[in-house]
């Protein structure tokens, strides 16, 4: 059964969110309080975790960071916050859906079933190669770890997993809208001006020089391209 945390300091909107995922057969666990949320998520027996973003003691956005640094596992904000930016930010700093309160509890449901299959896809037996390679750029699919010039860096859940895709399609072009639809799989907030946000980000990390990229090509008016030539 997986286990789910939920850390949120509304009550009322925390039970729902517990009741709903307890309904389809998850086991939920409510923390009200920022920092005793992110010392339970730190204990790394959750399966994902919904967070909000206004908190006592320690604000969503820290607790996403903290997870992130050692954690891949599903995280959805539920926030009364309703600013574009605010939902960027989320975003930016490791979260994988957004969600603006009220919400639809069923919804909330759906969105942890997706993306729970989404990283068992990723962490499963299906991908062949455990190590993908491209000059100085490595790939370790098992680890979940990128390598440039034998130099780590740290990529975001998402961000590693549009350049997991570009990366096991060399040389094949992508339309904005086809890496959208794969990556993000409409079930996420966004809109397709994510994926060029992604990318460039991407370049930041692994790229020596982002305005000239060795790796990920812009074919303007088309996509993008992952050059492995």
């Amino acid at each position: 059964m997986k286990r789910i945390l939920i850390i949120e300091d509304d009550l009322d909107i925390a039970e729902l969110e517990r009741d709903y995922l307890q309904l389809n057969g998850y086991r939920a666990e409510i923390v009200q309080d920022g920092m005793l949320g992110l010392k339970k998520a730190a204990s790394s027996v959750y399966d994902a975790v919904v967070v909000d973003l206004m908190l006592p003691n320690k604000d969503g956005f820290e607790i996403i960071k903290e997870i992130r640094k050692n954690q891949e596992i599903p995280v959805i904000v539920v926030s009364a916050k309703v600013d574009d930016i605010d939902k960027i930010r989320g975003l930016d700093v490791g979260a994988d859906d957004y969600l603006t309160k009220p919400f639809s509890p069923a919804e909330l449901v759906a969105r942890i079933k997706a993306h729970l299959k989404r990283y068992q896809r990723l962490k499963g037996p299906s991908l062949s190669l455990e190590v993908i390679q491209h000059k100085g750029l490595e790939i370790n699919t098992a680890s979940h770890k990128v390598f440039v010039y034998g130099k780590e860096v740290q990529l975001t859940t998402k961000e590693y997993e549009l350049l997991l895709f570009l990366a096991s399609n060399p040389n094949i072009v992508f339309s904005k809208e086809h890496l959208f639809d794969t990556i993000w799989d409409n079930e996420s907030f966004g809109e397709v001006a994510t994926v060029a946000v992604h990318i460039q980000k991407i370049r930041k990390k692994i790229e020596t020089d982002s305005t000239n990229p060795e790796f990920i090509e812009t074919l303007w008016g088309t996509g993008y391209r992952f050059n492995s030539m």
